[in-house]
């Protein structure tokens, strides 16, 4: 069993900063958890208390059901794998990998197989002769790992391991540690990641599930998807999401029976009765309205007349080859459509055009808890 579970756990500096607020994590056996945040949310800090290269404060860190609280890292079946690589510059790839495991003693016989079966896995089986300096960032990256790897802890922790790469390794990386999860699940081996990165699109692509992080406590833990479709408060909402979930202030209105939300200009759009049920409550009061660009479409997405169209001015249009992101403002308040290219009107600078809300798709957050009250309970 390699589950790990935090209980209440706090992070407090002699001078009183409290980075970490009483965190409660339950992280399965063979997940794949990423921690997600914006700079200075304790993502990395509360990997390092994981590992034990951090005191805790209070609170209880459990590892496999052994409490580690007092335990030193090499006695707490973790391997991590850091940012700047951290390799030996004068050992030889081959020679990085196994130095742990001969400083614990390990068979020279046992610490071959391991070495090549991991660079195997890594395919850097060729690279085992040469030194750090003779290779590329990712290639130097791979091996980090395998020297993770070889040690066949229970845990492994990536604290930000591609955020020295450029944007095309980046993806291949993320891709071969992704693989590595499930390849090491699949052979029976303990496969628990705890995985750090300020790039929700990381996050996105490799987590089973994913722990939202802001000044030191947790906002939401869930798989991507519910991430993404069902965000309990406004901070997941505009955290998780590329372009981000456009987020205005609005008020909710009942007129003759009907429901609308409305923006900036006294622009009105019609709430759907099923999720004006949800928010009832909130009629005459400021809210956050929330819409992801894609439920912003142009007249070619929604040919026909429509209550849920919204006159609106382009500001400027970016190409991303398969789809563009159309920013627009109606009134004060600046808003993002993402469109398919096939879709494209062809719109530019000062264009006025209408836009197209998908109202069922909306999110309506208190505008002072910033919860999500258009969730179904």
């Amino acid at each position: 069993m390699a589950e790990v579970i935090l209980k209440k756990v706090e992070k407090e500096y002699p001078n009183g900063f409290k980075a970490v607020h009483k965190i409660d994590l339950n992280i399965k056996d063979g997940e794949f958890m990423v921690f997600v945040g914006p700079s200075g949310c304790a993502k990395s800090t509360t990997l390092r208390m994981i590992a034990g290269l951090e005191d805790i404060t209070d609170g209880e860190i459990y590892i496999g059901n052994k409490l580690v609280n007092n335990l030193e890292p090499k006695d707490r079946g973790i391997a991590m794998v850091f940012q700047n690589y951290a390799l030996y510059p004068h050992m030889t790839v081959y020679e990085n990998m196994a130095f742990g495991l001969k400083m614990a003693k390990v068979p020279k016989i046992e610490i071959d197989k391991r070495v090549k079966e991991a660079a195997e896995k890594l395919e850097i089986t060729d690279l085992l002769d040469r030194k750090p300096k003779e290779m590329s960032g990712g290639q130097r990256q791979r091996v980090a790992v395998g020297r993770a790897i070889v040690r066949k802890p229970d845990v492994f922790l990536f604290d930000e391991p591609l955020s020295n790469l450029d944007a095309k390794l980046r993806v291949s990386m993320r891709v071969r540690i992704t693989q590595l999860h499930k390849q090491l699940k699949a052979e029976g081996q303990t496969a628990t990641m705890i995985y750090v990165t300020h790039d929700q699109v990381e996050a996105m692509t490799m987590g089973d599930r994913i722990c939202v992080l802001n000044y030191g406590k947790i906002m939401q833990v869930d798989t991507p998807l519910n991430l993404y479709n069902f965000p309990k408060n406004k901070f997941v909402a505009g955290f998780i999401g590329s372009p981000s979930m456009n987020l205005v202030e609005a008020i909710l209105l009942e007129e003759n029976n009907a429901f609308f939300v409305v923006l900036d200009n006294d622009m009105k759009l019609p709430l759907p009765t099923e999720k004006f049920e949800r928010v009832k409550s909130y009629v005459g009061k400021k809210i956050w309205f929330g819409i992801r660009p894609e439920n912003i479409g142009n007249k070619l997405t929604n040919p026909e007349e429509s209550p849920k169209k919204i006159i609106g001015k382009v500001n400027i249009v970016e190409q991303m080859g398969n789809e563009e992101f159309i920013h627009f403002s109606i009134g004060k308040t600046q808003y993002s459509s993402r469109v398919a290219v096939e879709n494209s009107c062809n719109l530019q600078f000062g264009n006025i055009s209408e836009f197209y809300f998908d109202m069922d798709k909306c999110h309506i957050f208190d505008f002072e808890t910033e919860e999500n009250v258009s969730l179904i309970n």
